[in-house]
């Protein structure tokens, strides 16, 4: 199982001046003015960030970027079933160092009937099985 380190997009430190609109509906545009064209902001993209804003009574704003998305994605896909996935999370958890769960999950059409899932179920489940019983470690079921 192999790591992603994902590449963001970081603002480069500059200082511009800019101005500031205020709209009615609440939306809030800024425009850098024109005797700073030419300075790079971006690394040549455009970037999209979500965060929160705050406006005080004077103008003052300020815009804190939220951390979506920093450190990858949530689970890593050990291996694909037919109809499921068995996926595990990352090692580090708060309050619960150096140990990961694995996520296993199906899905099936409604088409299929009860009696054919049930007996799907009970095979990719059993795939499921025997490869937790070659993992090395210690398996611990919990509700």
């Amino acid at each position: 199982m192999k790591e992603v380190q994902f590449q963001q997009n970081i603002l480069q430190p500059t200082k511009i001046d800019t101005a500031t609109n205020f709209m009615a509906n609440g939306d809030i545009n800024i425009y850098p003015c024109a005797w700073e064209e030419g300075k790079s902001v971006t690394d040549g993209k455009r970037v999209r960030y979500q965060g929160g804003i705050e406006v005080d009574d004077d103008g003052r704003t300020r815009v804190k970027r939220w951390n979506v998305g920093m450190n990858g994605p949530k689970y890593n896909t050990i291996f694909e079933t037919a109809h499921g996935s068995v996926k595990v999370t990352k090692k580090w958890k708060r309050n619960k160092p150096n140990q990961e769960c694995v996520v296993i999950s199906f899905k099936f059409q409604k088409k299929y009937g009860v009696a054919l899932i049930r007996s799907l179920l009970a095979e990719e489940f059993d795939e499921v099985l025997s490869f937790m019983k070659t993992r090395k470690e210690e398996t611990i079921w919990s509700r």
